[in-house]
C-alpha cells in the first residue's frame, strides 16, 4: 500500500529591489557636499568682512595741499676758502737763529716771526756807511780845490783847463756820494730783512723750516703759511639754469647765503653774497659765488665743507603739494587726487619749485584737496582707493609736509 503524498511549499527567499541602497548613498554625499561649501562660503564671507575693503581697492595715503608762500632757494656744498693765503719766504740768505710764535698761534701785522742770523748783514751796513763817510770828505777836499781854482782864474793865474778839472771832480764826487748813500740804504734793507715779520693778521700753520737751516733769498719753499680767517669766504657754485634768478635779485637787492655748518645744529651765519664769478664753468654748468663772513669766534676753517643756502626769490600764495605727490607721466607731471567719493582723479601739474621736501605746482589742484602720496603703483584711474592709517599717523598731522590721518 503506497503512502499518502503530501505537498508542501517552500517559500523563495524575497528578493530586494536593485539599487536601493546605493541611492541613499548618493543622497547623503550630495547634502554633506553642500554643509561643507556652505561652511566654506561662510567663512570666506566673515573672511573678508574682517579684512576691510576688497582686493580691488588700492589701499593709499595721502596728504592735504595747501596755499602759503614759498620761498625759492638753493641748496649746495660750499668750501670755506682763506681771505687771504701769504706763503712766508726769506728775502736774504742766512741762518735761522729763532722763529718768534707758536705754529696754530694768531699774529697781527708786522709781528716778528723769524730772526736770521744779522751779523754779515750788519757788517755789510757798517762797511757801507764808512764808504760814505770816506767819499764825503773827499767831496769836502774837492769842493775846496774848486774854490782855490775859481779865486785863481778870476786872478789869471791858471788855465781854464785846470779849472774844468776841478769843477769834474766835484761832480764826480757828488755822484759817488750818492751811490755811497744807496748802497748804504741796501745795506739797512738787507739787515731788516733778517727780521722776518707778518705782513698780514692771520692764523699761522706749522713751521715748515725749523731754526738752524740756511735758507736761501727768495726761495720757493714756505717757512709758514698764514691764512686770513678774519674775515674768511665760503665758496660755492649753482647751476646756470639760476643764472637770470641770480642776476635778478643781485640787481633788486642783493643775495644772502646762509651758512650751516655740518652736525652743529643751530650754528648758521648769514652773509651778503659779494662776488659772483664772470664765466660759467664749461665742465660742470655752474657759475661760482662768493659770501665774505666776520667769522668773530673762528668757527670756519679753511678747506672746511658747509651747507649753503641761497634765496633767490619767492612764490607767493603757491599751492604746495609734498614732492612725493609728483608723478612722472608719459606726456606730463599729474598727482592723483582723492575725491570725496574715495575714486583716484588724474591731474596734470606743472612743478614751479621743488626744493627738496615740497613742490610748488600749478594745475587743477586746489588747497585742501588730498593727494596721494603712498601707493600710486597700485592705483587706477577714476577707480576707488582705501586711505590707510599708519601707526605714524596716529597723531594726526596733515599738510604739505606730513600724511593725512583722513580715512
Amino acid at each position: 500500500m503506497e503512502a499518502p503524498q503530501t505537498n508542501v511549499s517552500v517559500p523563495e527567499p524575497a528578493t530586494r529591489p536593485e539599487g536601493h541602497h546605493g541611492g541613499k548613498w548618493l543622497v547623503g554625499g550630495g547634502v554633506a557636499l553642500l554643509l561643507i561649501l556652505g561652511v566654506f562660503a561662510y567663512m570666506n564671507h566673515s573672511g573678508m568682512r574682517s579684512r576691510g575693503p576688497r582686493v580691488t581697492t588700492a589701499p593709499v595715503r595721502v596728504a592735504m595741499a595747501e596755499r602759503r608762500d614759498m620761498p625759492v632757494e638753493e641748496r649746495t656744498i660750499g668750501t670755506v676758502v682763506a681771505n687771504t693765503t701769504v706763503q712766508v719766504t726769506s728775502r736774504v740768505q742766512g741762518v735761522i737763529d729763532s722763529a718768534h710764535f707758536k705754529e696754530g698761534q694768531f699774529v697781527k701785522k708786522g709781528d716778528l716771526l723769524f730772526q736770521i742770523d744779522p751779523r754779515p748783514f750788519r757788517a755789510a751796513f757798517d762797511q757801507a756807511r764808512a764808504q760814505l763817510a770816506k767819499d764825503q770828505a773827499q767831496l769836502r777836499k774837492a769842493v775846496n780845490s774848486e774854490t782855490r781854482y775859481k779865486a785863481l782864474y778870476a786872478q789869471k793865474a791858471t788855465s781854464p783847463e785846470e779849472l774844468d778839472a776841478a769843477e769834474a771832480t766835484v761832480g764826480s764826487a757828488k755822484a759817488t756820494i750818492e751811490a755811497d748813500q744807496a748802497a748804504l740804504n741796501l745795506a739797512q734793507l738787507n739787515l731788516d730783512y733778517t727780521q722776518i715779520r707778518s705782513p698780514i693778521d692771520g692764523k699761522t700753520g706749522p713751521i715748515l723750516v725749523q731754526p738752524g737751516n740756511m735758507v736761501a733769498a727768495n726761495g720757493t719753499t714756505a717757512l709758514v703759511t698764514i691764512n686770513q680767517i678774519q674775515p674768511i669766504k665760503v665758496s660755492f657754485s649753482l647751476p646756470q639754469s639760476e643764472l637770470p634768478r641770480i642776476q635778478s635779485r643781485a640787481h633788486a637787492g642783493g643775495l644772502l647765503a646762509t651758512v650751516d655748518q655740518r652736525n652743529q645744529g643751530e650754528h648758521t651765519f648769514s652773509a651778503p653774497v659779494d662776488f659772483i664769478s664772470n664765466r660759467v664753468d664749461d665742465a660742470s654748468g655752474t657759475i661760482e659765488l662768493r659770501a665774505t663772513f666776520a667769522n668773530a669766534d673762528a668757527s670756519l676753517v679753511p678747506g672746511q665743507l658747509v651747507d649753503v643756502v641761497v634765496r633767490l626769490n619767492d612764490i607767493s600764495g603757491a599751492t604746495v603739494v609734498p614732492r612725493e605727490a609728483v608723478n612722472t607721466g608719459p606726456d606730463s607731471l599729474y598727482v592723483y587726487v582723492v575725491t570725496p567719493e574715495k575714486r583716484a582723479m588724474q591731474r596734470k601739474v606743472k612743478v614751479l619749485f621743488d626744493d627738496g621736501t615740497d613742490d610748488a605746482i600749478d594745475g587743477n589742484v586746489k588747497p585742501g584737496d588730498q593727494v596721494i602720496v603712498d601707493g600710486q603703483l597700485r592705483v587706477v584711474p577714476g577707480a576707488t582707493v582705501f586711505v590707510e592709517r599708519s601707526q605714524s599717523d596716529q597723531g594726526g598731522g596733515t599738510g604739505a609736509s606730513g600724511v593725512s590721518s583722513a580715512n
